[in-house]
């Protein structure tokens, strides 16, 4: 039996959340090798935040936590499934399972719709922004660049703003779109650091517009 974990591309493997008692599917995230460590090592399930490019502990604030019976890599060790004790709902909007919507096949197009507005994405990134820079959690990459204070901060926009513009003249998409996320990302950072509500960059847009 393998115990070798295959991380991805971006050092990343899903995880998913399994009632050890119900085997009801609770959740997907991932998790980097320090979130798969924590999680062995504190019993409770620890993931990896792609948007905000952090470690987050399960029921940090909400106190659901997924307590791990067992840990379960797939066949080729890309997949993880942890078999959990839940305490609480495991998904934020209060059910017990995040799969609790049922797709309506046919109403289904192969094009796609209804992507979710920018907008609604980057307030919501905004908020939690504050929210770590409030609460200044371990092992949170937001606060520990509000600790390095606003130069850090700023040198990685610019940072983020070249590998940006680079990725745009290598006629590379999908770097774009990942180069142009982490740019989002920081900006929001500092903004947040600047004392610039993001409806303010908003209603700056809209005076450009006319």
């Amino acid at each position: 039996m393998t115990t070798e974990i295959r991380l991805n591309e971006q050092g990343l493997v899903p995880a998913i959340a399994q009632d050890a008692v119900t085997g009801a599917v609770l959740m997907m995230a991932h998790m980097n090798r320090e979130a798969l460590t924590r999680t062995i090592e504190s019993g409770q399930a620890w993931f990896y935040s792609r948007s905000r490019q952090e470690l987050w502990h399960k029921g940090e604030t909400s106190g659901s936590t997924l307590n791990v019976v067992e840990i379960r890599p797939d066949c080729d060790g890309d997949v993880i499934l942890l078999r959990v004790n839940a305490d609480g709902p495991a998904c934020h909007t209060g059910n017990d399972t995040c799969f609790y919507q049922t797709l309506d096949t046919a109403q289904w197009s192969a094009e796609p719709v209804g992507e979710r507005p920018l907008g609604a994405a980057l307030s919501d990134l905004a908020m939690t922004i504050a929210q770590r820079r409030r609460e200044m959690p371990d092992g949170s990459y937001t606060a520990s660049l509000f600790s390095q204070g606003t130069e850090r901060i700023a040198q990685k926009v610019i940072e983020e703003g070249g590998e940006t513009a680079l990725a745009a003249v290598a006629r590379a998409p999908e770097r774009v779109r990942a180069e142009a996320a982490d740019l989002l990302y920081h900006l929001l950072i500092l903004l947040e650091d600047a004392g610039v509500p993001l409806a303010e960059i908003a209603d700056e847009l809209e005076a450009r517009r006319r």
